[in-house]
Parts: structure tokens; sequence; C-alpha cells
């Protein structure tokens, strides 16, 4: 990998990181407990390596097919890497899903829970689990409503599947602090200690606002290919 390259994402990540800690500790918490996930979504694996160079652990897709045609390769090289399905995730892949990674941020629907369950029960492997709240009730996100979340989660330990938390994407136009706001109050009413909420033009709101988890892409990678 040339080593321009490297240094370019040692110093992208290092500044992430830097603005991370900044804003954990303006929202009077521990920056140790906010996990960044680089979202490598559309981005090959030389694209990628330099951050693993660099010491980026956490990554995020969006797709179980993409992940599957680039991460056995760099788990081989580095096998420490903790791999996020950050995108919608259809009931029929998720075994694959399960099979491949550590925590899956979307789930949205009963019948969803219902298939990681049995999935989860086959493999013997448990991924971290989040239920993605549909925070400004867009009808082209995904996610649950939020007066649906009570029966999904209520569903979710009817299944046996532990919950870590919620994930939630704002709406695009607007300020995204009232719905960061909202997904933590939804959080503590629950019971839920995780959030992953954020991204790179909020990530850092969202850290100041309880974010436990974000998911930064565009401000690592630069555009999506």
């Amino acid at each position: 990998m040339p080593m321009i390259e490297q240094d370019d994402a040692a110093a992208r990540l290092a500044d992430i990181r830097t603005r991370v800690t900044a804003a954990a500790r303006l929202g009077g918490r521990d920056p140790a407990r906010v996990e960044l996930i680089a979202v490598s979504k559309t981005h090959p694996v030389e694209a990628i390596r330099p951050l693993i160079a660099a010491g980026q652990r956490s990554f995020g897709e969006n797709r179980v097919q993409e992940a599957q045609a680039k991460w056995p390769a760099l788990r081989a090289e580095c096998p420490d890497l903790r791999l996020h399905l950050v995108g919608q995730l259809q009931s029929n892949k998720a075994e694959e899903a399960v099979a491949l990674f550590d925590a899956i941020h979307s789930v949205d629907r009963e019948s969803l829970a219902e298939a990681l369950a049995k999935a989860i029960g086959r493999t013997g492997r448990a991924p971290t689990l989040f239920v993605q709240v549909n925070i400004g009730a867009e009808e082209q996100k995904g996610g649950c409503a939020i007066d649906a979340l009570p029966a999904l989660l209520a569903r979710c330990g009817a299944l046996g599947l532990t919950i870590a938390g919620l994930m939630c994407v704002p709406p695009a136009e607007g300020e995204p602090a009232p719905y960061f706001a909202l997904l933590a109050k939804l959080a503590r009413r629950h019971g839920l200690p995780a959030m992953s909420m954020g991204m790179s033009g909020d990530y850092e709101t969202a850290v100041m606002l309880g974010a436990t988890h974000v998911r930064v892409g565009t401000a690592l990678f630069g555009a999506r290919g």
C-alpha cells in the first residue's frame, strides 16, 4: 500500500477520533464508550486496508452479498476485525448475516426477528442486535414505527433475542439533535444501553447526546464509488 494512502487514512482517522473524544467530553461521557464504525460500503478492499493499518477495527457494510465478497480475506489478514451490518436485512438473508456479522443494526420487524432467532439457533452465533427505529416517520426509510417499538421489543424478548440498543437515521433535512434526543429517550424508557446514531455530518452531535456507536463513511473514505 503506498505510504501516502496510509498516511491520509491515518490522518483522517486520527481527526475523527479526536472529534469523537471532544464531543464525548462535552457531553460528560467517557470517550472509550463510543465505538467508531467505519462504513466501508461500496469501497474496495484497497481502500479499507489503509484504515486497518492505521488501527481501525470496526467496519460497517450495507449488504450481505458485498460483505461476503470483501471481508473473509480481510479477516484472514486481521482476525480481530469487528463487522457491523448497518443496512436493511431481508429475512431470507438472516442466516448468512448471522454467520458473517458481529452486530446487526437493522432489526425492524417481527418476521426478521423470528428469522434471526432461528439463524442464531442453527449457527450458534449471536451477533449484537439493535432495533432500528424510523425516528422521523419517513415512508422511504426502514425501521419500526415509534409506537410499534414496545411490541417489537417484546417479541424479540419472547424469541430469546437480546437487544443491545436502538438505531436511527434522522431525516436528511433539518437539525438532527431532536431526533437523537428522542432515540435516547426511547432507549432509556426501555432500559437499552446502546444507541447507534450519527454519521459523517452529525456524529459529534450524536456523541454529545449519548451515541455509543457512530457510523462514519464519507469522512473516512471520501465519496462513495
